[in-house]
């Protein structure tokens, strides 16, 4: 099977609030959008489509067993620009293994985290 480009699609509340959290604090661009419909945002690796939550629709993500983590080199410095635009990290940055990982969420409480490469001496 070659599953050629990949896209996650994320149930989402309010469109307008959805497209404004992964274009302004996150910085992704906007890639196409149709009205309330549907909006497409590209990331290195993965293209994430927002849809309106409806009858009939998958459920939102928020409990649903579904999070999306974005590879970072520093995750520190990560942190900080997204702070700035509004991005709340509730808990202490997880340590350990190889990656270091930093949990949030979206507007809708979709789960999202940021993760760090660590190279270990040795």
């Amino acid at each position: 099977m070659d599953c050629g480009n990949s896209l996650v699609t994320i149930m989402v509340a309010d469109m307008d609030r959805a497209v404004s959290f992964y274009t302004e604090a996150l910085g992704m661009p906007l890639r196409f959008r149709a009205g309330n419909d549907w909006a497409e945002l590209s990331s290195p690796g993965v293209k994430i489509g927002l849809h309106p939550a409806r009858p009939g629709a998958p459920p939102m993500s928020n409990g649903g067993g579904v999070s999306l983590g974005f590879e970072i080199p520093n995750l520190e410095a990560a942190m900080d620009e997204l702070r700035s635009r509004g991005v709340n990290f509730p808990a202490p940055v997880i340590e350990g293994g190889m990656e270091r990982i930093a949990n949030f969420a979206d507007p809708d409480g979709t789960p999202l985290y940021l993760y760090q490469q660590v190279k270990r001496g040795g």
